[in-house]
């Protein structure tokens, strides 16, 4: 595809468009404006000197219901290009992308039907092949949607894509080339939030650079709850902390500097979630499964976890002023809504939406749901598609009119534009036709003002050679790399490190048992090389054996576990297990006897207790490497490396490790590098490290620092704050 044409103006933006789809160029006062319309006069939202709320309100005032449902949805993930297989597929006249011939940018034929019959402009991308193919992808989605009535552009989105290790816990974007900086927790570690504004300001640029407009973020969640599965996803559970890494995050990624209202070519719309706040899923269950529907508030502490989005995400220091999008969690918040006192999903909930987001806290800006939530349940528990929660009784238009009537403007996950305008005809049925059409036009709005303020209107195209070269630039990746060693934090050391490089070191193989997948299907038994030999070299020569080792490095993964078992529920248990933070099988003897929240139309019982189960975490052998490093090594150096997707119990292992480091999902090099001396230890702990299970147990799912920490054979508390320097001495 060649190059669209630029117009340059002195007094107002460039403007890009081609010219074979019919848009011409209208001067007036000496300025030049696109005719998207094709009309031959100046439209209001063609006129990018008005402010974005009117644009977007005389284009919203001029769209069919079909064309605002097409608005009103958001595509399911997209790889660039699509691989073969049932998810993420997609043909290219029929044929999967590597028999078609086309490039790896092409349109499939369902991105080319999602855009000219059902009117979607918001498309998530998830995997891509390289920046340059991602420019010309989002190329070629804006050239054909410049085609189609309005030249309505596409608002690209992305998931979080710069962490620097893949992570399981939640489905993430492929990172392509960008940076890569810790995962969300570990900016936590970093106590600074000119670390995130740092890494907000680089990755919106290579957002930008990619053709994303949108980020799925940033996750402001509280993570009180320490065995969420999301944990690591958020930015931590010190409130104070979360709110100034929040304002930090947002005002980054919005913000386009000298802009006078702070949005332009370099900004990218956050949409913070999980309202009113996630991460309280009772047992730490995560609520992307029904078996974790529920988030409770035994603390009745569920006002603290509204403070990231009311006191931070509402409130930038910014000129952006606030967040642009809120995405509610799929958790039913369980006896939240005190004035209809409905256990329903967040976003059918009215009084979380509408009561509280949209009425007290005056948020005017897109709330879509979370993915998937208005397809009927799958029959099975156990299943990845069942998160219509308090909703099963209802048809899928009634689900969405639900939460459109709440306030809602967008589903997630979703191209399907049938049962939303079956939603507008029920509405008009129930409230009018003028007033559903009102409340329509509203939601169109509030979408089309972010896809203004970013610019796209005037100028969508991208350069493939400059998106190259901005993405993953030498300067953007050494900030990540930066960051990265800056939240590994040590927590114990016996006098043995730094280690001198060029010495010999023993790294064990890890092996994980067979596991459940972030799809819930099953994943067979593997072994895992924890650290590739060349990123070794760097700094030692791996050996084989410890007889032969100056070190021992044992990479580790903080215990992970089922917490659903169909086998039990077929054996007559109710099918829950306990989360454990410990590698040895763990039976919940001091568990709830009877569950706060429960209840399911499979399921013939409410109460979920786990009281009295046992469960045993897939990667309970990181602990047999440890503890055979030490007995092979005598009195040899054994350090110690835990990747931490959550707080765990060290108490099983602590006292035979001459060094303990922490880190949160970042690169071997960053943690070798502390292990080395070549970067002194910073990083401090962000949570709570617990003494035992008990602990766990017997804290509230809602509160922050309830848990009594572990303390070592030093007498060192592993408590919020916590790291230390080579010499011992505590960080502050």
């Amino acid at each position: 595809m060649s190059a669209p044409k630029r117009i340059t103006q002195p007094h107002g933006p460039i403007l890009a468009y081609y010219e074979d789809t019919g848009v011409r160029l209208i001067q007036q006062d000496g300025l030049y404006f696109k005719d998207l319309a094709r009309t031959g006069e100046l439209l209001p939202y063609e006129d990018w000197r008005l402010p974005a709320k009117e644009r977007a309100a005389d284009l919203a005032a001029r769209l069919t219901p079909e064309e605002i449902a097409g608005l009103m949805l958001y595509s399911p993930h997209q790889m660039v290009p699509p691989p073969p297989g049932a998810r993420f597929a997609g043909t290219f006249d029929g044929q999967e992308w590597a028999q078609s011939g086309q490039a790896p940018h092409a349109l499939s034929d369902q991105q080319k039907r999602f855009l000219r019959q059902d009117h979607i402009r918001h498309i998530l991308l998830m995997g891509v092949k390289d920046a340059a193919t991602s420019a010309r992808w989002s190329n070629e989605l804006q050239h054909e949607a410049e085609r189609l009535p309005y030249g309505i552009p596409v608002n690209l989105s992305s998931d979080p894509r710069n962490g620097s290790r893949d992570a399981h816990a939640e489905f993430k974007s492929a990172g392509s080339d960008v940076s890569k900086w810790p995962e969300g927790v570990g900016f936590a570690a970093c106590f600074d939030p000119e670390v995130v504004r740092q890494f907000a300001r680089d990755a919106s640029r290579e957002y930008r650079a990619l053709g994303i407009t949108t980020a799925l973020g940033p996750q402001i969640d509280l993570c009180t709850e320490p065995r969420w599965m999301r944990f690591m996803d958020t930015l931590g559970m010190d409130t104070a902390g979360v709110l100034e890494r929040v304002r930090a995050y947002c005002d980054g990624m919005q913000t386009t500097e000298g802009a006078p209202d702070g949005w332009g070519r370099h900004s990218v719309n956050a949409m913070v979630k999980h309202w009113p706040g996630g991460g309280t899923g009772e047992g730490g269950r995560d609520a992307h499964y029904a078996f974790g529907a529920y988030a409770v508030y035994p603390a009745n502490n569920a006002a603290e976890h509204e403070k990231p989005f009311t006191e931070a995400a509402f409130h930038l220091d910014g000129p952006t002023g606030c967040a642009s999008a809120v995405m509610p969690y799929y958790t039913v918040s369980w006896n939240l809504d005190t004035k209809y006192h409905k256990n329903v999903g967040n976003s059918y909930n009215t009084y979380l939406i509408r009561d509280l987001l949209r009425e007290k806290y005056g948020f005017e800006g897109v709330v879509c749901t979370d993915w998937g939530i208005t397809q009927d349940p799958d029959p099975e528990m156990d299943s990845f598609g069942s998160r219509c929660y308090g909703m099963n009784g209802t048809t899928e238009p009634e689900r969405m009119l639900t939460a459109i009537l709440n306030g809602v403007d967008q589903f997630g996950g979703n191209s399907d534009p049938a049962p939303v305008m079956a939603a507008y005809r029920l509405g008009c049925q129930q409230i009018g036709e003028e007033a559903m059409t009102k409340r329509f036009r509203q939601s169109a709005a509030r979408l089309l003002v972010n896809i203004f303020r970013c610019g796209l209107f005037e100028d969508p195209y991208l350069d493939p050679e400059e998106s190259a070269r901005v993405v993953g630039c030498e300067e953007f990746c050494r900030h990540g790399e930066e960051a990265q060693r800056r939240s590994v934090t040590l927590l114990k050391n016996k006098g043995v490190l730094p280690l001198k490089e060029g010495l010999k070191i023993y790294v064990p193989m890890r092996h994980v048992g067979p596991s459940k997948s972030f799809f819930r299907q099953d994943v067979p038994a593997r072994d895992i090389d924890p650290v590739p030999e060349e990123v070794i070299a760097r700094y030692g020569v791996r050996v084989n054996t410890p007889e032969e080792a100056d070190a021992a490095i044992v990479f580790a993964e903080s215990p992970a576990c089922n917490p659903y078992s169909k086998a039990d529920r077929e054996a007559g248990g109710n099918g829950y297990l306990p989360i454990t933070l410990q590698y040895r099988p763990y039976t919940a003897k001091t568990a709830r006897e009877v569950s706060i929240a429960g209840g399911d139309f499979r399921e013939d019982f409410t109460n979920r207790s786990y009281r009295g189960k046992t469960n045993i975490a897939y990667n309970e052998s990181d602990l047999d490497n440890i503890l055979c490093c030490r007995q092979a090594m005598g009195s040899k150096p054994v350090i110690v490396v835990e990747t931490l997707a959550n707080p765990m119990v060290v108490g099983e292992f602590e006292a035979q490790a001459d060094a303990l480091l922490v880190d949160y999902g970042v690169s071997r090099p960053a943690v070798l590098d502390v292990i080395f001396g070549r970067y002194a230890p910073r990083g401090r702990l962000p949570f709570q490290m617990p003494r035992d299970m008990e602990t766990v147990e017997a804290h509230c799912e809602d509160k922050a620092l309830d848990l009594i920490p572990y303390t070592d054979e030093n007498g060192n508390a592993y408590d919020f704050g916590f790291g230390i320097g080579y010499d011992g001495e505590e960080l502050v």
